[in-house]
This record gives structure tokens, C-alpha cells and sequence, in this order.
């Protein structure tokens, strides 16, 4: 009878420290909760400059197509035109609101950024 209570109770004593066990302490939730904000704020910077980046090659494609379209128009005028001549004749489906061509004379022209853009 003896040894029976002893089973029983190391049973129970067995079966609290397990549940005890079981569960995370205060200290490595915190410490999970702290590596998990340095973590995000690695991300965090890292991700900044992809969309500065992305601006940029923006603003090169935005350049590029303007000195294609010149270049088409060239073509088919024998001249180079601003940018509303380019619009008019369907070089461009629209102004671009980052560059503006400068300097337009029969042999030459010149895209510059626009001071209010974000090319500039």
C-alpha cells in the first residue's frame, strides 16, 4: 500500500514538473521578442534603398525613351523636335513629367531632369 501512494504521488509530482517544463520562461520570450526586432529592422534598412533604386532606373528609362522618340523623329523629319513635337507627331504617348528637351536646333538636342522632378 505503501509503494502504491509513493507511484501515485511521484505520478503527480512527475506529471507538474513536466507542465512546468513545458511552458517558455519571461526571459526567452523576451529574448525572442528582442531578436525578432532586430531581425525586422535589418529588413527594415535594407528594403530603403531598394525603392531609391527603383527611382533611379525611373528616371534612366524615362531618358531613354525621350532620346529614342528623338531619334525617331529625327528620322522621319530630318530635324529634332521639342517635346510637344514629339507628343503631336506620336513619338511619346505623353510629356514626360521628369525630363523636358532643351536646346532643340536642327543637329542637336538636349534632355535635361526637370528641377520639380525627382530625376533632378
Amino acid at each position: 500500500m505503501f509503494t502504491y501512494l509513493q507511484g501515485k504521488l511521484r505520478q503527480r509530482t512527475r506529471g507538474l514538473s513536466e507542465t512546468a517544463d513545458a511552458g517558455f520562461t519571461l526571459i526567452e520570450l523576451l529574448v525572442v521578442i528582442v531578436i525578432l526586432g532586430i531581425l525586422s529592422a535589418i529588413v527594415v534598412f535594407s528594403v530603403r534603398g531598394i525603392n531609391d533604386k527603383g527611382q533611379g532606373s525611373a528616371c534612366k528609362t524615362d531618358k531613354s525613351t525621350i532620346d529614342t522618340a528623338e531619334e525617331a523623329y529625327f528620322a522621319t523629319k530630318n530635324e529634332y523636335g521639342d517635346m510637344g513635337a514629339l507628343v503631336s507627331g506620336g513619338f511619346l504617348s505623353t510629356a514626360s513629367n521628369w525630363h523636358d528637351v532643351v536646346d532643340v536646333t536642327a543637329n542637336t538636342y538636349t534632355v535635361t531632369p526637370k528641377s520639380t522632378g525627382p530625376c533632378a
